[in-house]
């Protein structure tokens, strides 16, 4: 299980590297490069309810296999994708396989480990070899970019995840027989709520594309609203909804989802710049900047491990706050280095700052999210606060590089552009958190 987390998370940011290579092997720019960074959280992101939901109804093992079947399917294309459009749809899919297969490994594990003492290492587990997926992607893919090329990214996982898949086939207990209770899925619930994210990224990144018909970002952005609109209709009609509206009737859960959403955004557009910074602005190679991240691995590690005992003495709100002024503090730093155009070695208090911003905040943030939560909705506030972290990320980067790229804004530098957008967002997160409670209430039971 932790083997496939660790891929999944690595996934997340293991392009950011190799970025600028595939763009020149492919022959794309920056603009269209975001879909290889978004296509595959938002796809994740969106169906990542539906897939908890396939979890409990049609077997946990059942889906493990299908989702990780998926995602190594879809690596492999990735890796093979001789064309950008085969590559993005290879992303799609990886989305679509993390989905399916994510809850399902969480709960198996869950319900591997009796609680207490063994389920709670279990899950601290779990959550330390996330972190360090999602920092070691950049190191990785530094790593294997320089010496076997970007399309190895994709192809070293697949035979990880063939041990996965074989392991799961004979250590996992066996489902019991599906139930009818299938056709409660809520289908068209799912769709909309990916449909939206997919349809707002189209329309802000081609809004910054000189050669794209002026038609094509409205028509996008009035399909997302309408995607919006749609699913509240759906959900609040539906028999068996993904996301009960009742779920917006607890401020603090809203708050911290609202605030997770507008940190990710701001975290996932600064790694985004740190990339093109680093490879396009100062000329350093796959190899060097992958290394050059690696304060940002070890200061969040070492976070990590201080945030339970800051969580315990400051409270949810303190540090929630102290994480998004931090990070905040980091965006300056960028937009000043970037300006200036300093060396690489001015980027580590930016990345110290942006390790302890994201330790604190989206901890704390996790926490808040199931305050208060029954055996009713757990899996529910779970599941949105996972979509709320994928969803914001892809978004926030969505943003920034749509509009800090415009046309229009040519003559200024587009990461000050974009750090100067995230700032402000993480200004109205300020806001937004002050509506948490000074401590959280925090789900007794673990898992």
């Amino acid at each position: 299980m932790s083997m496939l987390q660790f891929f999944i998370a690595v996934d997340v940011t293991v392009v950011n590297i190799a970025l600028p290579s595939i763009g020149a092997d492919l022959g794309v720019d920056a603009h269209s490069l975001t879909w290889v960074v978004v296509g595959y959280t938002i796809t994740g992101g969106g169906l990542l309810m539906l897939g908890g939901r396939l979890s409990d109804l049609l077997g946990r093992r059942r889906m493990l296999l299908v989702g990780t079947a998926l995602f190594g399917a879809s690596s492999l294309l990735a890796g093979l994708a001789q064309s950008f459009e085969i590559l993005v749809l290879a992303r799609l899919l990886q989305g679509a396989g993390e989905a399916i297969a994510l809850p399902a490994a969480m709960a198996s594990m869950v319900l591997t480990f009796p609680e207490g003492p063994r389920r709670s290492r279990a899950l601290s587990v779990w959550a330390a070899v996330a972190s360090c997926g999602l920092v070691l992607g950049f190191v990785l893919s530094g790593i294997v970019t320089a010496h076997l090329g970007w399309r190895w990214i994709f192809l070293i996982s697949v035979p990880f995840i063939l041990v996965v898949l074989l392991a799961a086939f004979f250590l996992v207990e066996r489902d019991r027989p599906v139930s009818r209770g299938s056709a409660l899925l809520d289908v068209p619930g799912a769709l909309l709520l990916t449909a939206c994210p997919l349809l707002f990224t189209l329309g802000v990144v081609e809004a910054g594309e000189r050669g794209t018909p002026l038609w094509v970002a409205p028509a996008a952005l009035a399909g997302a609203t309408l995607a919006g609109i749609g699913f509240v209709l759906v959900e609040a009609r539906s028999r068996n909804p993904l996301l009960p509206l009742r779920f917006f009737t607890n401020r603090a859960r809203v708050a911290a989802n609202v605030t997770t959403m507008l940190l990710s955004g701001a975290l996932s557009t600064s790694f985004l710049l740190f990339t093109f910074y680093l490879q396009d602005r100062l000329g350093i190679g796959p190899m060097g900047a992958g290394m050059t991240m690696l304060p940002l691995a070890v200061a969040l590690i070492a976070f990590t491990m201080l945030v339970p005992r800051l969580l315990a003495r400051w409270g949810v709100r303190t540090c929630v706050l102290a994480g998004l002024a931090l990070t905040a503090a980091a965006l300056a730093v960028i937009a000043v280095v970037s300006v200036l155009g300093a060396g690489a070695v001015a980027m580590v208090p930016a990345m110290l700052l942006i390790a302890a911003g994201m330790g604190l905040g989206l901890v704390g943030l996790q926490y808040q999210a199931v305050s208060g939560v029954t055996d009713d909705d757990a899996g529910t506030a779970s599941g949105v606060q996972r979509a709320a972290d994928q969803l914001g990320g892809s978004a926030g980067v969505a943003v920034c590089v749509g509009i800090g790229f415009a046309p229009a804004l040519h003559a200024a530098d587009p990461f000050l552009v974009a750090t100067v957008l995230a700032g402000g967002g993480l200004g109205i997160g300020m806001l937004v958190a002050r509506r948490m409670p000074a401590r959280a209430t925090v789900l007794a039971r673990e898992g």
